[in-house]
C-alpha cells in the first residue's frame, strides 16, 4: 500500500544557497574538526540536521513583526505583547523571557535547590537540563518507561514516566529532597517521543501528593499536543491549543527553549503559574544572569517574532506537515532495514546505532562514529544522543553508559524539502551497508561540562 505524506502548508519566498563539497574535502574537514560535527563550519555542511534549535525558517508575519520591536531597556511594549500571548496559551500569571532554554534553566532550577543532597526527577533530562541540575548542586534521575528502550516495537507514548519508579524514587530519596519533577515534552533523549495526557496527569497527582513542584520542559510542547490528538483516546476532537492548555494546568512552571516550538532563531521562556515567591526569586536572579526582567537577554524585535511564532506553532496544518516530514524520513530508513526508534518522534529520526555497530563499545561512542561517516558520505551533519552526550558520573567521574546510542537526524522547521530528506536517507543507507568497517573514537580533548559540544576526538586504530 502506497504511503501518503502531506505537502507543505506554505510556499517558498526566499532561498539560501547551499553547496556540496567533495568526499576528500569532507574527510579533511572532519579531521580538522576533531571528529566532532559540532565544530564543523556550517558552510561545509550540505544538509544540516545537527539541531532543530533556532535553525528553522521564520514566516512573513514574523519577519514583519521584527520591525515592530520596541528596544526600550525597561518596560518594552514588545515584552507586554509576548507576555499577553504566553499568558493566553498557558494560563500562567508570571512570564520572564530568557535568551534561550538554557538561560531559563540556569535562572529557575537553582531556586528550588535549597540544600545539599537534592534531586530532580524527569522522564528524561536532556543535556543542558542535566548540566544545570548538576551545576545547581542537585542530581538528575530519569524514570522513563521500559518501552522506550525497545526501539523496534510500536508504543504510542514512549516518552512516558514510569509511575511506579517515580514514586519509588520519591519514597527512597525522601519527598523533602526532591527539588522538582520535570516533565520533558516531547521526550527528546527517548527519541522525540510524546508523553500521554493520562501519564502527565498521574505524574502531577503524585507530585501533589508529596508536595513537589512540577516543571514542564516544553521546548516541543505543541508537537506533544499534536501526538496526543492523534493517538490518545478522548482527544481526537480537541484542538492542539486546548490540549496544550490542559498540559499547562497540570504543572507549576513552564521552561522553554523557544528556538523549537516558538519558531524563532533565539529565545527562551520562564512562565510560573501562581507562585509569587518563586517568580520574585527568578526575577531577581535573571538581572545579573540574563538581563532586565522585561527583556531577559532578547532584543525587542526577537520578542515580537516569538509572540507571533508561538501562535503559528499551534497551527495544526503546520504541525501535520512537520511531523509528516519526520515520518517520511523514518519510513525511508525502516524500509531499508535500518533500526530506528519506532514510531518516529516529532522533530527527528533517531537511528539505533547500538544495533548498527555492536563492535563499538559505549565508551568509544558508536553513534558518533556513525554521524561522522554520514558526513563523510554526503555532507549531512547529524548529532549523537548517547553515551558521548550523557557524559561522566558527577561523583565518580566514570563514563556513563547510555541505554540508547542514537544518531539524531534533526529536522529544522519549514526549512528542507522531501528531496533533501531523500539525500539524507540515501546517505544513511550507504553507511549502513559498510557498518562493519566503522571504528570507535577516543578523546584528544574532553571539557568538564557538556563535553559533546566542544570535545576533540580521534579514531581508534
Amino acid at each position: 500500500m502506497e504511503k501518503k505524506y502531506v505537502a507543505p502548508p506554505y510556499r517558498i519566498k526566499m532561498v539560501e544557497p547551499i553547496k556540496m563539497t567533495t568526499k576528500a574535502e569532507r574527510i579533511q574537514k572532519l579531521k580538522d574538526a576533531g571528529y566532532n560535527p559540532f565544530t564543523l563550519k556550517s558552510e561545509d555542511v550540505y544538509i544540516d540536521l545537527l539541531s532543530d534549535s533556532g535553525s528553522g525558517a521564520m514566516s512573513q508575519h514574523q519577519w514583519a513583526a521584527l520591525m515592530l520591536g520596541d528596544e526600550a531597556y525597561a518596560g518594552s511594549k514588545s515584552f507586554y505583547h509576548l507576555e499577553k500571548v504566553v499568558k493566553a496559551i498557558t494560563g500562567y500569571k508570571y512570564v520572564i523571557p530568557a535568551h534561550q532554554g538554557r538561560g531559563a534553566e540556569k535562572v529557575m532550577l537553582p531556586q528550588l535547590v535549597t540544600r545539599e543532597g537534592m534531586y530532580y526527577i524527569s522522564n528524561t533530562h536532556f543535556d543542558t537540563t542535566r548540566a544545570h541540575v548538576e551545576i545547581a548542586g542537585a542530581r538528575a534521575i530519569d524514570v522513563v518507561i521500559d518501552e522506550c528502550y525497545d526501539t523496534e516495537n510500536y508504543y504510542p507514548f514512549k516518552g512516558n514516566f514510569d509511575l511506579e519508579k517515580l514514586e519509588k524514587e520519591i519514597k527512597e530519596k525522601g519527598p523533602e529532597n526532591i527539588a522538582g519533577i520535570i516533565m520533558t515534552v516531547t521526550n527528546n533523549s527517548a527519541g522525540g517521543q510524546p508523553v500521554s495526557m493520562e501519564n502527565l496527569r498521574k505524574t502531577s497527582e503524585i507530585a501533589k501528593k508529596y508536595n513537589i513542584k512540577t516543571i514542564i520542559d516544553g521546548a516541543r510542547y505543541a508537537e506533544n499536543a499534536y501526538f496526543v490528538k492523534e493517538r490518545e483516546k478522548g482527544y481526537e476532537n480537541k484542538s492542539v491549543r486546548e490540549i496544550a492548555r490542559e498540559l499547562f494546568d497540570l504543572a507549576d512552571v513552564f521552561l522553554m527553549s523557544s528556538k523549537k516550538d516558538g519558531l524563532v532563531n533565539i529565545g527562551g521562556l520562564i512562565a510560573i503559574k501562581a507562585d509569587v515567591d518563586l517568580y520574585q526569586k527568578c526575577q531577581t536572579y535573571i538581572v545579573p544572569m540574563e538581563g532586565f526582567p522585561t527583556y531577559g537577554g532578547l532584543a525587542g524585535r526577537d520578542m515580537e517574532a516569538l509572540a507571533v511564532g508561538l501562535e503559528e506553532a499551534l497551527d495544526e496544518d503546520y504541525l501535520r506537515h512537520r511531523i509528516d516530514q519526520a515520518r517520511y524520513l523514518g519510513d525511508r530508513l525502516r524500509d531499508a532495514g535500518i533500526p530506528i526508534q519506532y514510531p518516529v518522534g516529532g522533530h527527528a529520526v533517531f537511528v539505533d546505532c547500538k544495533k548498527i555497530c555492536p563492535q563499538i563499545p559505549y565508551h568509544q561512542f558508536p553513534a558518533q562514529a556513525v554521524c561522522n561517516e554520514v558526513y563523510i558520505e554526503s555532507g549531512v551533519r547529524a548529532v549523537e544522543v548517547g553515551s558521548f552526550l550523557l557524559g561522566r558520573d558527577p561523583d565518580t567521574k566514570e563514563n556513563l553508559e547510555s541505554p540508547l546510542e542514537f544518531m539524531r537526524l534533526t529536522i529544522p522547521r519549514r526549512t528542507y524539502t522531501y528531496a533533501h530528506l531523500d539525500v539524507v536517507a540515501n546517505a544513511v543507507i550507504e553507511v549502513y551497508k559498510r557498518r562493519d568497517t566503522l571504528v570507535g573514537l577516543d578523546f584528544e580533548y574532553e571539557p568538564p561540562v557538556l563535553r559533546h559540544f566542544t570535545a576533540r576526538l580521534k579514531p581508534i586504530k
